[in-house]
C-alpha cells in the first residue's frame, strides 16, 4: 500500500483529500504545519507528499526545500496544492522543488487521477 503524506492546515481540505485517498486504497499520514511535514517526511519516507503552500510557521515552499535537502529520499514526489493561481506562482512552486501543482479548490472527480500521475 502506497503511503501519502498530506500537509494541510485547513480541516475541510484535509478531510476531503484524506477521504478520497483512503477510499482509493492509500495509507494517509497527516500534518498541519511545514515543520511537522519535514520531520514526518524524514521519518516516514512516504511515496508522495501533497503540500499546501500557505502553512503556519514555515510555508510549503520552504518545507519542500528542507525535505529536498534532508536525509529523506530526495526523489519523493511533492505536489503543491494551493489557491495561488497568479502568473509566476506555478514557476515558484516548481523552482522550490515540487514536481507538480494542483489548484484549489480541488475537484474530487479528477483529484485521484492527478495524484496517481506522480506515483508511477
Amino acid at each position: 500500500m502506497k503511503k501519502i503524506l498530506i500537509v494541510e492546515d485547513n480541516e475541510k481540505n484535509m478531510y476531503l483529500m484524506s477521504f478520497i485517498l483512503t477510499k482509493s486504497g492509500y495509507e494517509v499520514i497527516k500534518c498541519g504545519s511545514g515543520e511537522d511535514a519535514v520531520e514526518t517526511a524524514i521519518k516516514e519516507k512516504p511515496d508522495l507528499v501533497i503540500m499546501d503552500v500557505q502553512l503556519p510557521g514555515i510555508d510549503g515552499l520552504e518545507a519542500t526545500r528542507r525535505i529536498r535537502a534532508s536525509e529523506a529520499d530526495g526523489k519523493i514526489p511533492i505536489v503543491a496544492v494551493t489557491s495561488y493561481a497568479m502568473t509566476g506562482d506555478k514557476e515558484r512552486v516548481l523552482a522550490a522543488g515540487c514536481n507538480g501543482y494542483i489548484e484549489k479548490p480541488i475537484n474530487p472527480e479528477t483529484f485521484i487521477g492527478e495524484i496517481q500521475r506522480y506515483l508511477k
